[in-house]
């Protein structure tokens, strides 16, 4: 049997949109954090996992049926609910939400105000204001990219290009660029 690594602090609680939420208090020692140190809130214990090193610090908040295991770090603001799967060495901090069925894996960092929701299974960065709600939309963004870091590359090769362009034709190759919006 596994032994606890965390337990609901029933005095320390909040509602949050009806719900109600408990902090959390390590039992134990494990990775970075202390016997006794208090973490985030949780709704229940189903929301994270009493095995590895997954934890819920800050102001973090997860609930519904969503859970936190491996080693996944959830702290800030960051707000993990519905479905949503956070796993593997993932971080999920600052305001970012990740909810519906979406699953945050392998070394990926969701972080700023960043919206991960639907389906979405996301292992790599994702940050700022990006919002994407099916798996389609995540892709052609990641193809908008690569052809973004490609320009950007050609650029960094032949820095005169940009003294040759004029204002005129820069901003016309940047309108190029900008109507090639994500579907």
């Amino acid at each position: 049997m596994v032994e606890n690594k965390f337990e609901l602090v029933k005095s320390d609680n909040k509602n949050f949109f009806g719900r109600t939420l408990f902090r959390i208090k390590a039992l134990k020692d494990f990775s970075i954090f202390e016997k006794g140190e208090l973490g985030g809130y949780i709704e229940k214990e189903a929301n994270l996992s009493q095995e590895g090193d997954a934890w819920v610090y800050g102001n973090a908040i997860i609930y519904g049926d969503a859970w936190v295991f491996g080693d996944a770090w959830v702290f800030g603001n960051a707000l993990v609910y519905g479905n949503a799967l956070v796993c593997g060495d993932a971080r999920v901090f600052g305001d970012a939400r990740v909810y519906g069925d979406a699953l945050v894996f392998g070394d990926a960092r969701v972080y700023g105000d960043a919206l991960v929701f639907g389906k979405l299974k996301i292992d790599f960065v994702l940050c700022s204001r990006f919002s994407f709600e099916n798996q389609a939309q995540l892709n052609k963004w990641l193809e908008l990219e690569k052809e973004f870091e490609k320009i950007k590359d050609t650029l960094k090769d032949t820095p005169k290009l940009l003294e040759e362009l004029t204002k005129e034709e820069l901003i016309e190759k940047i309108k190029e660029l900008e109507n090639k919006k994500v579907v």
